[in-house]
């Protein structure tokens, strides 16, 4: 199948022309069936059929009921039906606009010696004059859809409805094919509920790592937590601490870089963070980041009985911190005093093995985190859409030229939870096996990111182009071998 027309999530499709040109067979090829509202099969709800012409009149009463509470969700919607009612067309693109949802017209300009052949095929064919009625009728109606405030007119060509990330991911995937660019990719491992318990965990694990640094990945990072985040599961699930983790998987693996994202600064003493780091950089052959953050988790203090210092401490110690940690790597063995830590040595044997251990300060803050970044640290990690990526590389480079410092100097990478298909029947497959209970497809699409390997390589292009330099993925699960075989796919395209 070729390049087929990528509409925006959610948006309401109304389909324009005769009857017998191909309406319904178009609707259900190229979106999901619980999308289309057909007036035909409300007939029969209604009525005693599809071709019970005289129901039409309540199809049309139920069928307004149910686009207007899909629209007020705002839920993906396709109205199949003639669409040559004028009245009718305005008042969907009304409820549109309520919603604050795209409105698309699809046109069907088929001959009428077509429609007859088609209607000819059908199992109750529509009676010649009013069919020729109808085609009289889209031809008066042609002219004027082009000037009644669609979003979009087009053809009836092949379609698909997918999140905004991903309506402009072909353009961006054939010019990556033109003129590649390179992007790393990181791993991101967040759950450690694996299928078999905590006997499982290791060689799961072991697993992951493997499949990762086969598939391309050029690091693995984890998260600083001690139980398992309200966003992503329950607190009592199997959660493993992160640097024993992360020394583990110095011992499986080869190549990949190995990291907190984010190391949170209130959980441990900073000089003994720097002793953990170096160690993992020794037993790892050099492969160490350091992630740095503010700490978020309230709950997770207090259930641990560590303080939870106000936001400006809890600043004032990562800005010590990100000081600190390079006095500890370098060399001798000098006091530091900072604005809340003091260390009378700065002593650490082993000397890590890399001259400078990368920092990345994770969260988007433009007033303070992201100058913080630029001050001090190698990498700085965001999440968001493609305009908060751009906007948040705009004031990275800001501050970095406020502090006297090369903005290249400071990398932006990016953190996102990501679900790769084959096509659009693997992607909905897929979706369905990962929402929670309870989530609309449409909704559970947005929130995994879902979509096929041309999907990805175009959005990730685009973050390429907004100043990403690695974007670190949250799978829903690694272990899947096919979910690595298509991110594979997407890695090798910026190789």
């Amino acid at each position: 199948m070729g390049t087929r027309v990528a509409l925006p999530s959610p948006c309401v499709v109304i389909l324009v022309g005769p009857g017998a040109s191909g309406k319904s067979t178009w609707a259900l090829a190229n979106f999901p069936p619980e999308t289309v509202v057909s007036s035909d099969r409300l007939r029969a709800v209604v009525g005693a059929g599809e071709d019970d012409l005289d129901a039409s009149d309540d199809a049309f009463e139920l069928l307004d009921e149910i686009v207007r509470r899909r629209v007020s969700r705002r839920l993906s919607t396709v109205i199949d039906t003639l669409g040559l009612n004028n009245d009718r067309r305005m008042k969907w693109l009304r409820m549109a606009r309520e919603a604050q949802m795209p409105c698309v017209a699809v046109t069907f300009d088929v001959s009428e010696q077509q429609c007859r052949a088609q209607n000819r095929q059908r199992s109750h064919p529509l009676p010649a004059k009013t069919l020729t009625a109808q085609v009289r009728a889209w031809r008066a109606v042609k002219n004027l859809v082009h000037d009644e405030g669609f979003d979009i007119v087009m053809d009836a060509a092949p379609a698909r409805i997918v999140p905004d990330r991903f309506v402009q991911s072909a353009e961006h995937a054939e010019r990556q094919e033109r003129q590649p660019v390179a992007l790393r990719f990181g791993l991101h491992v967040g759950q450690f509920n694996f299928a078999g318990g905590r006997t499982a965990t290791r060689s799961a694990l072991t697993s992951v790592a493997r499949a990762a640094e086969e598939a391309g990945f050029d690091s693995i990072y984890v998260m600083d937590h001690f139980r398992q985040i309200p966003q992503l599961g329950r607190p009592w699930e199997d959660f493993l601490e992160s640097y024993s983790t992360l020394h583990y998987l110095a011992a499986v693996t080869e190549r990949v870089r190995l990291g907190s994202l984010v190391t949170g600064v209130t959980y441990r003493n900073v000089a003994h963070l720097g002793k953990i780091v170096s160690t993992l950089d020794v037993l790892s052959g050099g492969r160490a980041i350091c992630g740095l953050g503010l700490a978020w988790y309230r709950d997770e203090h207090l259930a641990y009985g560590w303080d939870f210092p106000e936001t400006s401490e809890r600043y004032a110690i990562l800005e010590d911190a990100l000081q600190l940690l390079p006095i500890m790597w370098g060399p001798g063995s000098p006091s530091f005093k900072g604005a809340r830590i003091e260390v009378g040595e700065a002593l650490c044997y082993p000397r890590p093995i890399q001259d400078h251990i990368p920092l990345v300060v994770g969260g988007g803050g433009e007033r303070r985190t992201l100058r913080l970044a630029a001050r001090y640290a190698d990498m700085a990690n965001v999440m968001g859409d493609l305009e908060t990526v751009r906007r948040k590389r705009e004031v990275l480079d800001e501050h970095c030229r406020a502090e006297d410092r090369d903005p290249n100097a400071v990398e932006l990478t990016h953190l996102t939870t990501l679900l790769v298909g084959l096509d659009d029947h693997h992607v909905a497959e897929l979706v369905d096996r990962h929402r929670r209970r309870g989530v609309p497809r449409q909704r559970a699409v947005a929130g995994l990111n879902a979509g096929t390997v041309a999907d990805h390589i175009g959005r990730f292009r685009a973050l390429v182009d907004a100043g990403t330099k690695e974007s670190v993925v949250r799978l829903p699960d690694p272990l899947d071998s096919s979910a690595m075989e298509q991110m594979a796919a997407v890695i090798s395209a910026f190789r």
